[in-house]
């Protein structure tokens, strides 16, 4: 027994000449600035570990664990193998396989591998799958899937979703962000969803205080389309379905962008916009086309306006009716080896639409 007493108070004196060892290869610049020596914190998991029971109570300035660490609050920088567990707050570096899991505020980072979660603060959260945090928050969330905070002062990006209540900054999402009161810009690859955010930039944004319309487009191709543009006060998104009525075969269209709002007033507004444009027959052969337009606006009545203006175009198709929608071309390129035709020119657009 006693020999077994003296081999385990050897092993835990060990683990403390190695936590001291820790130190003063990686922390003697903090020691310095802070002039008294913190705890260290160096185990397996919760409860093999130098502070032992005890370490949920324990605030530490390094901590290093194999799998997973538990204590009170960081000072410092801590390392896990699988997780990092704080009931309190933090200040400096958390590094995690798997997940930090901060019970009230982060101050400095979280990265992890998987899943961060906390009660706000001022830090830079990067996970591979989600950020999670309870209340207000400033800095950057940044992961894989989804960023949540409650209000956000900073950037949050997603690679499908982020959310927050009010946002002073930044969301950019794979797939759609959602907020109320947004102070910045919005960007994603589909959706944005707000109270108000005046520079949503998505296919649909569905914008509380913004602007909906539905219209009906047509230009110098007799490519008709029936559009839903959407978004604030200055940018919006584009999607819409159509029809050809000069080609035989590659009839139905499609397109997708995104415009702006410029010298509006009650009555006249200039709107810009970048679209691409496709024609399908869905069967071989392909038309794409992408547009610059410029549509001068002029408002019938409060929710009715009729716009139309040119258009700045380039074409790529592979078939014998895209090339005879138009016929004067300011440039033209063709790969005869894939029957590949390429072409810049100016054309026209314009249409109704009414807003709601």
């Amino acid at each position: 027994m006693r020999l077994t007493f003296y081999k385990t108070n050897f092993q835990f004196n060990a683990l403390k000449v190695l936590a001291c060892a820790v130190l003063l290869t990686t922390g003697a610049k903090s020691l310095g600035q802070n002039k008294t020596m913190g705890k260290l914190h160096v185990g397996f998991t919760y409860p093999v570990s130098t502070n032992g029971k005890h370490a949920a109570l324990d605030t530490n300035n390094l901590s290093f664990h194999v799998l997973a660490g538990v204590s009170a609050a960081e000072r410092g920088a801590s390392f896990a193998g699988i997780a990092n567990i704080v009931r309190n707050d933090t200040k400096g570096f958390q590094f995690a396989g798997i997940s930090n899991h901060i019970g009230t505020a982060a101050n400095g980072g979280l990265f992890s591998g998987v899943l961060n979660t906390y009660g706000g603060g001022n830090t830079v959260a990067v996970a591979g799958l989600a950020n999670l945090s309870k209340n207000d928050t400033k800095g950057i969330q940044f992961s894989g899937f989804a960023s949540i905070a409650k209000n956000i002062s900073g950037t949050q990006v997603a690679g499908f979703i982020n959310k927050a209540k009010d946002i002073n900054g930044t969301q950019i999402a794979g797939f759609i962000n959602i907020a109320k009161k947004v102070k910045g810009a919005q960007i994603a690859g589909f959706i944005n969803v707000a109270d108000s955010s005046d520079y949503p930039i998505g296919i649909i944004n569905i914008v509380k205080n913004g602007e909906k319309s539905i219209g009906l487009t047509t230009d110098e191709t007799l490519t008709t389309m029936l559009s839903f543009r959407s978004g604030g006060k200055v940018l919006y998104g584009i999607i819409g379905l159509g029809y050809n009525f000069k080609n035989s075969d590659e009839v139905y269209a499609f397109e997708a962008g995104l415009g702006a709002h410029f010298f509006q007033s009650n009555s006249f507004r200039l709107n810009a916009e970048i679209t691409g444009i496709g024609l399908e027959s869905f069967k071989a052969g392909e038309y794409f086309k992408t547009s610059f337009r410029l549509m001068p606006a002029l408002k019938i009545t409060r929710n009715l306006e009729l716009f139309g203006g040119p258009s700045f175009n380039y074409v790529n198709t592979n078939t014998t009716e895209g090339r005879k929608l138009n016929k004067k071309y300011i440039n033209t390129w063709e790969n005869k080896k894939d029957n590949n035709f390429q072409a810049f020119y100016i054309g026209y657009s314009g249409g109704i639409q009414y807003s709601f």
